[in-house]
């Protein structure tokens, strides 16, 4: 091919090379938010791929990712170079975002899990709070010698012995709604007795 064949490139016409993503933080440390769609372009999927590995759930990576991005916006100002490479100061957001979804996810399970725990032990009720808890025991044995044989049984054996109401019905051999009942219009009954305000 001849010399009039080629083509030549001016110095000014080459491509400028891609700006690094130090140089990139920087403008958009400066409010620059076509430097932070670059940047964004160039850090997202690292992002994306590291906070799938912490939470092994895409839709929640996702979410995770887009937070990532939103602190790297809004915090841009803090990224020293001299501690690390912009990459790493991104991945490190990363992480530790990751991480803090992984640990609330967590407690949120274990909240879970201590009300189911506490579903299963005896029920509270308002009225053996106002009742047996805060009244000497000479009133409460009179109060309790006026109930039925069966409200006073499954009274004392949730109350002092400490059965839950399951574990009544298992002893008295009625069922749990029978024993509730009993146990209910008993303190009712005691409640009336020992005139606690309702």
């Amino acid at each position: 091919m001849g010399e009039r064949g080629r083509l030549r490139l001016h110095p000014d016409d080459a491509p400028a090379p891609p700006a690094s993503a130090e140089d990139l933080l920087r403008q958009v440390a400066a409010g620059d938010e076509t430097a932070f769609a670059a940047l964004y372009d160039l850090v997202a999927p690292p992002v994306l791929g590291l906070v799938t590995r912490v939470l092994r759930n895409h839709a929640q990576a996702e979410e995770v990712a887009q937070e990532v991005l939103v602190e790297v916006w809004r915090k841009a100002t803090r990224y020293v170079p001299e501690r690390g490479s912009a990459l790493s100061w991104v991945l490190t957001i990363a992480h530790r975002r990751a991480v803090d979804r992984v640990r609330s996810h967590q407690a949120g399970l274990d909240r879970e899990e201590r009300a189911g725990r506490m579903d299963v032990r005896r029920p509270f009720d308002e009225v053996t709070e106002s009742t047996l808890a805060t009244l000497d025991q000479q009133r409460v044995r009179q109060c309790l010698a006026q109930l039925t044989d069966l409200q006073r049984e499954s009274i004392v054996l949730a109350y002092y012995n400490g059965y839950t109401y399951p574990e009544v019905a298992e002893v008295l051999k009625v069922a749990p709604g029978t024993v509730k009942t009993r146990i209910r219009d008993g303190l009712i009954r005691l409640r009336d007795c020992l005139g606690v305000d309702r």
